[in-house]
């Protein structure tokens, strides 16, 4: 009958206050989710110098929320959980020794943690990309890299989203290189392959007057920071020329003002009775920073 009433007790005082801390902390972290949510959308609603992209002063509050968030909510938990071992009888300061000792067991462990924290650190507040900036990270143990556009950053992992709509998860500490495709202008770069037997200089023509063309469109001129220039001959094969045009864009749009072009310049040269070699294609885009 004591440990029935004993039970009880427990249960109306530090029973109650157990129950309080856990529920707290969900609605705290909530709360905290929230605040982001209504910064995101202030952030978002702000408007751009342009009109067609986030400027990089948007991009950068993004993330820097992202990391806020991950770390108050991590700190609330941390603080309940110590909260509530308190109210279970369990001597906090007992923990340090072994804690210390188990930390030091697990440090080998946990280095990787350290690292993708601290890794993510350095990217939030030297602004290496923010939200929705086009990059492509290089890994450890990957050649290639992964492109996506940034839907997440904390300080210990980046989200990207691909073209083909995945969703890849990378540590910040496994990053050992970032091309950001988003930052300040890009560059629009499309070769144009013409049969040996076109005329060339009319062939510089019909791009020239495609260029011009494009910067007086009412869509495609606003993604362009100047006109299109036409460089000219870039490679002779055996049965074809390159012609290669140079388009300075917003950044992140050099992929739209690529197949935009590619198709004018289609349409153009069929108008014009003059076959197209089926490999035109836009090379592989640049960003400047």
């Amino acid at each position: 009958m004591a440990s029935t009433n004993d039970l009880t007790d427990w249960l109306r005082g530090s029973g109650l206050l157990v129950v309080l801390f856990v529920v707290g902390a969900i609605l705290l972290s909530r709360l905290t989710r929230w605040i982001s949510g209504r910064i995101y959308q202030r952030i978002d609603a702000h408007p751009t110098s342009t009109g067609q992209i986030a400027d990089e002063g948007a991009k950068h509050r993004h993330v820097v929320t992202q990391g806020l968030t991950w770390l108050i909510i991590v700190a609330i938990y941390s603080i309940a959980a110590v909260l509530i071992l308190q109210q279970l009888n369990v001597p906090v300061t007992g923990l340090v020794a072994p804690a210390a000792v188990l930390g030091v067991a697990l440090g080998f462990g946990a280095q990787r943690i350290v690292q993708d924290i601290l890794a993510g650190t350095f990217i939030i507040f030297e602004r290496q990309y923010g939200f929705g900036d086009t990059i492509r990270i290089g890994t450890l143990g990957s050649e290639s890299g992964v492109t996506g556009t940034v839907e997440e950053v904390t300080l210990r992992i980046t989200r990207l989203r691909t073209l083909q709509g995945e969703v890849v998860m990378i540590p910040n500490g496994q990053i050992v290189q970032v091309i950001n495709m988003s930052r300040d202008w890009a560059r629009a770069v499309i070769d144009v392959p013409v049969p040996t037997s076109v005329d060339l200089t009319r062939a510089r023509e019909i791009l020239q007057e495609v260029t011009a063309a494009a910067v007086e469109d009412p869509n495609l001129g606003q993604l362009l920071l100047d006109a299109p220039t036409v460089l000219g001959v870039q490679s002779l094969e055996v049965d074809s020329v390159h012609l290669r045009i140079v388009a300075r864009t917003l950044p992140g749009k050099q992929f739209d003002v690529g197949r935009e072009l590619r198709s004018r310049v289609a349409i153009a040269f069929q108008h014009e009775g003059v076959r197209v070699a089926t490999a035109l294609d836009t090379a592989e885009p640049m960003a400047a920073s």
